[in-house]
């Protein structure tokens, strides 16, 4: 090419591009196939996940506390073994030789044997192990009115989303207008990166040999090629735009984002205040589940859409800013990479880290604040100030119920991920043929990558169960705050009604 000569290199190279492509394009049509023949099957794997998950959180109302309880024993008999196994150890080591040395005889090793053959190294486990231990009996011992209280009160959410199955499937809406945001948002940053006038620029020039132009100028292709083409200076496309557009570009596509930021934030509020509003007028009926609203979901709905729309474009405003910033600082630490300054990097550092807790706590604080709003209607900052206080003032009920809650949830997406995974591996990789009937085992697809389906269920199945179970979250958090105005002064109790079994634990 251009009378240069082809290489054998050249050739091995082109030739072993040419079969990755068309590796990677047979491979492509594989795993394609693969889905064509399994969809049914991972549909109903899906459909099966939903179910398992349903199942699982009705179930909680009377799994709860055999749950909680049998993992805080086995948690407290693991360390219990955990502090003999270490002083057994400690002591079967009296006689050994070489036991008794420390560490600065042994040295820095990589091999972790040295340090388990060291009695010092079992006595300083049996220390940590047996500290832990006690904190964790204090625990139990002080908190143990407040653990029941967070398994009542899971109990009851279960009790909520039974009555209102509907909350289960409404986050499909708020997962729909998030797709469309960033359709949107992907799209008005194309539409900007490439609308406009193409400006080219001069590349590669020596000095004085393309009269006016040089490194960098601006150049029309057809006229520069055709007046310094055989110069070995090239006129290349460099973008879009004009003068001030090219020149604010970078402003404009950053103002597309923090607007993606803030519509996104925006949905997921919307759906959280949603959620709360219909799981409110579970708490708030008097006799349940007669006066619980018939469509429950819809009714909070229309109250959101009609009355709380400031309180949410508020609330999702405040999180989208401190989400710039940290796109800013970001962008600023990609810049500090190549600086040799030790200072600088670990003051960014801080502020990385420093934004990224306020981002956590603006999200602990706006999931709250909706929640006063769904349930008092007033705007976003009085309600804000209603829900710090009323979490302050039981912050010991907060933290375990929200380690309790966590735990639980944690379980049950193991739970369904788990099973669903380990099932679809060995339906697809063949492990359960000996037990399929011959007439179903006719219907299961010939693949050509097991792994597809299998992923694809794993995948599939976690999306699922974090949906079902966010939805359980949202009903524990909204209970709670109930349950915390219920017993404020302000309240009249008598007219107010909650499970007899959260009243006598208070």
């Amino acid at each position: 090419m251009d009378g240069d000569n082809i290489t054998y290199e050249d050739m091995y190279g082109g030739i072993k591009w040419l079969s990755d492509t068309l590796n990677l394009q047979i491979v492509s049509q594989n795993i394609f196939q693969d889905f064509v023949e399994s969809w049914w099957i991972i549909l109903l794997a899906l459909g099966i996940a939903m179910l398992i998950s349903w199942l699982w959180i009705l179930l909680m109302r009377c799994l709860a506390w055999i749950i909680v309880w049998l993992s805080l024993l086995a948690l407290v008999g693991l360390l219990g073994f955990g502090c003999y196994y270490c002083f057994k150890t400690y002591s079967d080591l009296q006689d050994v030789p070489g036991s008794d040395l420390s560490y600065t005889e042994v040295g820095f090793t990589t091999n972790l044997n040295a340090y388990l053959a060291l009695r010092d190294t079992w006595l300083w486990f049996g220390i940590i192990i047996s500290v832990v231990l006690f904190i964790l009996l204090l625990m139990l011992l002080f908190l143990r009115t407040r653990i029941r209280i967070a398994i009542e009160l899971i109990s009851e959410a279960s009790k909520a989303v039974g009555y209102i199955t509907s909350a289960l499937f409404f986050p499909l809406i708020p997962f729909v207008l998030q797709i469309a945001v960033f359709g949107f948002w992907a799209v008005v940053a194309t539409y900007m990166a490439s609308s406009g006038k193409g400006h080219f620029k001069v590349y590669g020039a020596t000095p004085n040999c393309c009269g006016d132009f040089t490194n960098g100028s601006f150049c029309e292709p057809d006229e520069f090629n055709n007046l310094y083409g055989s110069t070995g200076a090239d006129c290349l496309f460099v973008g879009y735009g004009g003068d001030f557009y090219y020149d604010n570009l970078f402003w404009f596509q950053l103002y597309n984002l923090f607007m993606w930021f803030w519509a996104m934030f925006f949905v997921i509020a919307l759906g959280q205040m949603v959620l709360a509003g219909a799981f409110a007028s579970y708490y708030w009926a008097w006799k349940k589940p007669n006066d619980i609203p018939a469509f429950a979901v819809t009714e909070s709905f229309y109250r959101t859409v009609v009355y709380h729309l400031g309180s949410l474009a508020f609330g999702s405003l405040l999180i989208a800013l401190c989400r710039l910033v940290r796109v800013f600082l970001e962008y600023i630490d990609q810049k500090l990479k190549l600086s040799e300054s030790t200072l600088a990097k670990f003051f960014m550092k801080c502020l990385k880290c420093c934004f990224w807790c306020l981002e956590r706590f603006l999200k602990f604080l706006n999931k709250n604040a909706y929640i006063m709003v769904a349930i008092y209607g007033k705007n976003f900052c009085s309600s804000a100030k209603k829900a710090v206080f009323l979490l302050m003032r039981n912050i010991v009920r907060v933290f375990v119920l929200d380690k309790v809650t966590d735990f639980l949830l944690f379980i049950g997406k193991f739970m369904v991920v788990g099973a669903l995974g380990v099932f679809s591996f060995f339906l697809f990789s063949g492990g359960l043929n000996a037990y399929i009937p011959d007439v179903i085992s006719g219907f299961m697809p010939k693949l050509n990558y097991y792994f597809v389906p299998v992923i694809a269920v794993t995948g599939g199945s976690y999306v699922i169960a974090s949906c079902f179970f966010n939805v359980y979250g949202m009903a524990v958090d909204t209970l709670f705050l109930c349950f915390c105005m219920y017993y404020l002064k302000t309240f009249y109790l008598e007219t107010r009604k909650m499970s007899n079994q959260i009243k006598k634990l208070y």
